[in-house]
């Protein structure tokens, strides 16, 4: 989030990510991994940044020189490094601050709403040669990432699932019961939404794929959109970038099947799998 207040004030002063890396002494990529939470923030440079971008009053000074330190200390997360991509561990902790996250998902069930064993197979087709200790701990961290929707503070979670990733018998037909009836137990929650994307529709506007958007409860920060790539991922927060996805969006929520006619199309796909 401070990555996000550094960008909004060197725009509004009409200045390059050039200009401010030079007067930090650095690259202007660095104030691009600074913007996007990417690199550790030093005091120091931030404090030069603030006033390099005239914020000079001490209360709003101070505020952002706290989130410094709040930025740099590890989240829970962090623990499970070593057996996470670099540019997963920044999703992580945008997720964490979200209040609520909009994903569609194409090919798998999405990630939070996924059951242990159905994670637990998706993440041994993509890693074969994982070891079964990091496999455990890559699920376990998911399950954590789970927690927090079942809390009454918790954030919203809107998903949209393409029908296919119902029809994809991830695991076999057990795993599959397993975790569609799963689906139909945390459409139950308040804070969850879930609408499939029937076959029968065709062709909509996010046939490009998967993904993801953040949104947080600061007003003056702006939506995140995640689009994870087989090896990395972008992070789009620009508003001529995100509007595309929060329109497309829009028109899949529209287009899917509502709320109600998802559990009953979640019902019949648990029926076909004892056919």
């Amino acid at each position: 989030m401070l990555g996000a207040s550094l960008r909004r004030l060197r725009e509004a002063r009409g200045l390059s990510r050039e200009q401010a890396g030079f007067h930090i002494r650095a690259s202007e990529s660095k104030i691009s991994r600074m913007e996007l939470g990417r690199v550790g923030f030093k005091t120091r440079d931030v404090e030069d940044l603030l006033t390099l971008y005239g914020v000079h009053d001490g209360a709003e000074r101070r505020s952002l020189l706290e989130m410094v330190r709040e930025a740099n200390a590890p989240g829970w997360w962090h623990k499970y490094n070593d057996v996470l991509p670099d540019w997963f561990v920044t999703y992580v902790g945008l997720e964490e601050a979200a209040s609520l996250i909009r994903t569609y998902e194409v090919q798998f069930i999405p990630g939070l709403l996924q059951t242990a064993e159905y994670a637990r197979t998706v993440y041994k087709l993509g890693n074969p040669e994982a070891s079964d200790d990091e496999i455990e701990r890559r699920v376990h961290m998911r399950l954590q990432r789970q927690e927090r929707f079942t809390r009454p503070d918790g954030p919203r979670l809107w998903a949209v699932i393409d029908e296919a990733a119902l029809m994809r018998r991830i695991g076999g037909r057990e795993v599959m019961r397993e975790q569609i009836q799963h689906l139909l137990d945390v459409s139950a929650l308040p804070n969850i939404t879930l609408q499939v994307m029937p076959f029968e529709y065709g062709m909509h506007t996010a046939e490009g794929g998967a993904f993801t958007i953040l949104r947080f409860p600061e007003r003056e920060l702006s939506d995140v959109v995640y689009v994870e790539q087989l090896w990395g991922a972008l992070y789009l927060d620009k508003p001529e970038e995100v509007d595309p996805y929060l329109r497309a969006m829009e028109q899949l929520c529209v287009a899917s099947a509502t709320p109600r006619g998802t559990v009953e199309r979640l019902q019949q796909h648990l029926k076909d799998l004892d056919k």
